[in-house]
This record gives C-alpha cells, sequence and structure tokens, in this order.
C-alpha cells in the first residue's frame, strides 16, 4: 500500500479498566499504519471520565504497548508538538470550542433539571419511543442564555443536531451509513462541572493533532454520525475513518463477558495482554495472533512485526466480528519461539525459574535450549520441561518408578542393570548410553517404553520430560548415577511397607 502522505494515528485509550486484546488490536492497528506509511503513531489518554477512572490504568496501558514493542513516537511521556496528551490537562481547550459551537449555532446551552429529564424519559418508555432529549432548551434566545449563565444556573452544552435531512457517514470498511438526522439526539457535549464529552474532546484533539486517520473500536459506530456532524459543524477536514471489527467469544456466540474472561483465565488463557505476558505468551505470538483477528490475509501466516508493517494495509482489514481463537494463540506462540536464537530463549524464560527460587547455571541452560524448544508453547513451559535440570535433588513419586505392567521388585531390577551400564561409562552422553541400554531392553523381554520410563522417572521424578539420553548427558554421570540409587531406595521402602 502506498500512500499520498504519511499518516498520523492515535491510540487513544481510557484508563477505565484493563488492557484487552481488542485495545491491543486497535494499537497494533495504528502503528502499523504509522510505520508503513512513514507517519506518526500518537498515544493520547482520554482521562475525563473520572467516575470509571481506574489506578493504575494507565500504567498498565502502557507497560502493555511497550511489551508488545508498539512504541509511540508522540504522546504521553514522549514529548511532542500538540502537548498535552492527556484530556484532562486540556479542558479550556474543549471549552473555546464548545464556544465556538454556540457562536456558529451548531450548539446551545440546555439548564433542563434532572426531574425535566427523567419525567420526560418516563413518559418517552411509557410511549415506547427511543430515549431522546425533547429539544426544551434547544429554541432559547441567546439572550435569555446568557442572562441565565449569568445568573448562576448550572447546565450543560448540547449539539444542535440538524432535524432536516440525513447524514452520510463513510466508513473506509463499511462504506457509506446513512442515518436521518431525526434520528440522531442533541448529545451533551459539555457537562455541567466544564468537563467535555468523548463526542467533543476527541474531535477537536483529532483535529489539533492533525489526525488523519481514526481507527478505532466498533463500539463508536452508534454515535459516528454525531462525531461526523461535529467535525462539519467546524468546517474542518476529515479524518479516515475505520471501526474495527468486535471480538467474539471462542463458541462464535456473543462477545467476550467478564465470566468468559474469568472462565479462559481457568483455562490458563486471558484476553488481558499482561496477563498473557505473565502466562508466558512471547510478545510476537500476540501480536501475530491479534493481527489475523480481522485482516483479510491467510489465518496461518507467520508475520514479524516488520513484515506486518511491509504488509499492512487498512484497507484489506474485515469488519466482520471475530472469533476469539485461543489454539491460534498456542500456535503462533510456539512458532515465534522456536524462530527466536537459543541465546534470546535462555534470557526469557531464565526469570521463571528464579522465581521458582532455582539458581540457573547459564551455562547449563544453554544446553538445555535444544532439546527443549520444540515442545514449548509458551515461555514458562520451560520449567516444567526443564525443572529438574536445577535441583538438586528430586523425589519421584512412587508411581512414576513402578514400569508399566510391572511390579516394583521387576522396576528394582530394571534400574539396577541401568545403573550397572551407566556406571561402567566413562560418561554419560546419547552416543555412548543409548546402543547398550536398548540392548538390556531386549535382554529382559521389556519394551523400551518400560525401561526408558522407569530410567526417566528415576532422573527426571516425571514421566514427560525432553530426550532421555540428552537429559542424563546435561545433568551428568555422578547426578544420574545419585538419582537412580535413590529412586530403588523408594521402590525398596514401598517393599518393605
Amino acid at each position: 500500500m502506498e500512500s499520498i502522505k504519511p499518516a498520523r494515528v492515535r491510540f487513544a485509550p481510557s484508563p477505565t479498566g484493563r488492557m484487552h486484546l481488542g485495545s491491543a488490536r486497535t494499537a497494533l492497528y495504528n502503528y502499523l499504519l504509522a510505520k508503513r506509511t512513514g507517519g506518526q503513531f500518537i498515544l493520547r489518554i482520554e482521562d475525563t471520565d473520572f467516575k470509571r477512572f481506574v489506578v493504575g490504568a494507565e500504567e498498565e496501558l502502557m507497560q502493555g504497548l511497550r511489551w508488545l514493542g508498539l512504541q509511540w513516537d508522540e504522546g504521553l511521556d514522549v514529548n511532542g508538538p500538540f502537548e498535552p496528551y492527556r484530556q484532562s490537562e486540556r479542558k479550556e481547550i474543549y471549552l473555546e470550542y464548545a464556544q465556538k459551537l454556540i457562536d456558529t449555532g451548531h450548539a446551545y446551552p440546555c439548564f433542563c433539571s434532572k426531574e425535566h429529564l427523567d419525567k420526560v424519559r418516563q413518559e418517552q418508555m411509557k410511549r415506547k419511543e427511543n430515549l431522546h432529549y425533547d429539544g426544551n432548551c434547544r429554541l432559547l434566545s441567546k439572550e435569555d442564555a446568557a442572562a441565565r449563565i449569568l445568573n448562576g444556573e448550572p447546565y450543560v452544552i448540547r449539539f444542535k443536531t440538524p432535524r432536516e435531512g440525513s447524514v452520510i457517514a463513510h466508513d473506509a470498511l463499511r462504506g457509506d451509513i446513512v442515518v436521518e438526522n431525526k434520528n440522531i439526539d442533541d448529545y451533551v457535549l459539555v457537562k455541567t462541572d466544564g468537563w467535555a464529552l468523548y463526542h467533543l474532546a476527541a474531535m477537536v484533539d483529532d483535529h489539533l493533532m492533525e489526525i488523519t486517520h481514526v481507527i478505532r473500536g466498533a463500539e463508536w459506530l452508534s454515535t459516528f454520525p454525531l462525531h461526523v456532524h461535529i467535525v462539519r459543524a467546524f468546517g474542518w477536514e476529515e479524518p479516515e475513518w475505520v471501526h474495527l471489527s468486535v471480538f467474539l467469544k471462542p463458541s462464535g456466540k456473543g462477545k467476550m463477558s467478564k465470566r468468559d474472561a474469568m472462565d479462559a483465565l481457568d483455562s490458563g488463557y486471558s484476553i488481558f495482554v499482561t496477563d498473557l505476558e505473565k502466562l508466558g505468551y512471547p510478545p510476537e505470538g500476540v501480536l501475530n495472533w491479534i493481527l489475523l483477528m480481522g485482516w483479510g490475509i491467510a489465518e496461518g501466516e507467520f508475520m514479524g512485526l516488520e513484515e506486518m508493517v511491509q504488509k499492512f494495509d487498512i484497507h484489506h482489514v474485515n469488519p466482520s466480528p471475530a472469533a476469539i481463537d485461543f489454539a491460534k494463540l498456542d500456535y503462533f506462540s510456539g512458532a515465534h519461539i522456536r524462530n527466536l536464537s537459543n541465546p534470546e530463549i535462555a534470557r526469557r524464560i531464565r526469570p521463571y525459574f528464579e522465581k521458582e527460587g532455582l539458581k540457573v547455571d547459564d551455562a547449563k541452560l544453554i544446553r538445555i535450549i535444544p532439546i527443549i524448544r520444540e515442545r514449548l508453547v509458551t515461555m514458562d513451559d520451560a520449567l516444567f520441561f526443564a525443572k529438574f535440570f536445577f535441583i538438586d535433588q528430586i523425589e519421584p513419586a512412587l508411581s512414576e518408578l513402578i514400569g508399566k505392567n510391572l511390579t516394583a521388585e521387576e522396576s528394582i531390577d530394571v534400574l539396577q542393570r541401568s545403573y550397572n551400564i551407566l556406571s561402567s561409562l566413562d560418561e554419560i552422553t546419547p552416543t555412548l548410553a543409548e546402543q547398550p541400554m536398548r540392548l538390556l531392553v531386549e535382554e529382559m523381554g521389556l519394551k523400551a517404553g518400560q525401561v526408558f520410563g522407569i530410567l526417566r522417572g528415576a532422573v527426571t521424578g516425571q514421566s514427560v520430560s525432553p530426550p532421555l539420553f540428552e537429559s542424563m548427558e546435561i545433568i551428568g554421570k555422578e547426578k544420574v548415577l545419585e538419582r537412580i540409587r535413590i529412586a530403588m531406595d523408594i521402590l525398596a521402602g514401598s517393599i518393605n511397607l
């Protein structure tokens, strides 16, 4: 995609909750368009909804963006030409532009009391009408309004939506959206406390910050015609409007709810970005996953961030609802982990071992990566597959030491014969150890799974592990023999009970 001019886009979240997948995808698409066109990606915080403000939400948003690698060019904590980038610091700017709308007849002060508005709503509900403002203050003269303001009456500022005709709002993905003006309410732009609502503040900021494309969630489609009216009332050039698809729950039936989010977390998944980080998903995999939920290219296409930038085209985004598929998250997560170098995987998985209080030997960790990397779906999977390498003394469960269809006595015999073979070797390596151990399997008339299963339980303490002989080589001959002796003692103790 080639653009006539660099795109200026903004990710403008409200700090009213946690950063979820929808927000992450919106940020990603904005970022990709900016980078694809050599433009700017701006982070703006829309924080004037003080009642819904959540402490720590702003920090989580910034942390999530940085973890994903979506660094902004302008905005919060980054100097830019259109500061401040936090709406709570721009109150006077919005009041100035609200007054311009009043002066040009596109807005008006409304003095209606809560009691009056409640009464109007109740009457409309009885008549089964759509709730809307009754226009009581719409025809007040400027002189009357000014006098009442001077008298100290509280008021809001409403947009004076045309009553005749219709508005055509063009969405880049959905085409023209035509709405009759009589169906658009006279929305409040500024509250009685002087704080502007999103409908005014965002439009003003987008204009002043020279935003060329407004890429945002589908929840804004219902007030999209109003926003177009406001921009046109000022006589400004409209940005290109892009409303992204909604995310559906994994079943594809309905939007994700709080209950669905809890169920996902119980299953080892999450719709929240910082949770995915804690769960061990690599940011590259998360980005690849959310990129394709709503983008009309092959669903399994593997891409890093740089390739995403090169291929991205906003007009290929699909407006149809996208179901959240956690199986695809696992696929992309594993694929991106395997795309990392061994030292980089080691760097990323090390904290999971340290969090468990394990002392990690760097040289040993590097040796482990080649035998576990193909098994990793998340970074913390490394703990399951490789924890036993860094434990001085493991205590395998009795069930891990008794071979399938074998008794405890027969299992001890397997371990004793294995011990004799392994102790006779100069060192335990796959080359030196595997052939004589397979000969032992034949001599005992057993299956490899029986013998190696018992040995795996003794050496690793678990029934699933990386390749056995490679693991024993890393553990070292002395430690392997010590673990086999301990396992035989456990089996012997069970016989004497």
